[in-house]
């Protein structure tokens, strides 16, 4: 398989952006939380992605957040980066201003609530393929975008654009991943985009998982993927189990505000979010932290 497909096997952390309590962003957690998914043992890092909070950051804040990450990660492990939107031309800009140096791929959402057709979906992609220099990630997430990227889309993409590497499936057709896993073309990568399906895709041939709760527990995860990827579901099945309970919590009040509520639970970051998100409920925080000290128990 292309260097791409094996670099993006496994494990990548969505990555939160966190802040400070005067609201700025607080580098030296987002420091902390790169080197600890790193040492869990995570393949790559996203980084201004949904879960980064990235629609509330200003042009200025994203162009420092990607010159950090580079910094800080080094190149010990791959970078992601999201840019994506709902005006082509724009996202084709913010393509090609980005530097292949340092940056290992680009994650591009499909364009939300213009609700585009199938082709108009496919030309807004082929032309944000053909502007960049970088591997392209697409990202079918359609309970935020409000349209579906369908199947025959993206094999399409696939299939006509090398710059398109792969695709995070966010959703939730376990029918419509198993339609892209059986007619792509050889090494285009199908990667989960919801932790808790994470097993069920990989069991049908799908490459990994860009992980939310791998903020928090990047060994536990990124284990569970790798022993899927070799086929041993009956270990696998025993770090699902393990955490997906407290998946399910850190989404009962939105994403990113359950994460958050628990790296601040571990001491990462705090749990300050940028309007219009909150954190979550006392209620819902509650059951976040009885199931990490339930998690914890069982290490």
């Amino acid at each position: 398989m292309p260097d791409p497909f094996n670099k993006f096997r496994g494990t990548g952390v969505a990555i939160i952006t966190p802040f400070t309590k005067s609201g700025t962003i607080d580098f030296p957690a987002y420091g902390r939380i790169i080197d600890f998914v790193i040492a869990g043992g995570v393949e790559y890092i996203v980084a201004l992605g949904t879960t980064g909070e990235t629609p509330t950051l200003s042009g200025q804040e994203k162009k420092a957040l990607i010159e950090y990450s580079i910094g800080k990660i080094r190149k010990r492990i791959p970078l992601v980066i999201g840019t994506g939107g709902n005006n082509t031309s724009e996202v084709v800009s913010a393509v090609k201003a980005l530097s292949p140096e340092g940056i290992d791929a680009i994650l591009s959402v499909s364009p939300y609530y213009n609700k585009p057709t199938q082709e108009g979906i496919y030309r807004h992609f082929k032309a944000v393929a053909e502007a960049s220099v970088i591997p392209l990630i697409l990202y079918n997430v359609p309970g935020r975008t409000g349209i579906n990227l369908a199947a025959t889309t993206t094999v399409r993409l696939a299939k006509e654009f090398s710059t398109i590497i792969g695709i995070k499936e966010a959703s939730g057709n376990l029918d419509q991943i198993y339609q892209i896993v059986k007619n792509r073309p050889p090494g285009f990568l199908v990667i989960s985009g919801d932790d808790g399906l994470t097993i069920p895709m990989l069991s049908v041939g799908a490459d990994g998982i860009i992980s939310v709760v791998a903020n928090a527990y990047p060994e536990e995860f990124s284990a569970m993927v790798r022993l899927a990827l070799k086929g041993d579901f009956i270990r696998a099945r025993e770090f699902h189990f393990l955490l997906i309970d407290l998946i399910n919590a850190l989404f009962a009040d939105g994403s990113p505000g359950g994460i958050k509520a628990v790296m601040n639970k571990k001491s990462l970051c705090s749990d300050i979010l940028r309007l219009p998100l909150v954190p979550v409920k006392n209620d819902t925080k509650k059951l976040i932290y009885k199931l990490i000290d339930q998690i914890e128990g069982k290490k």
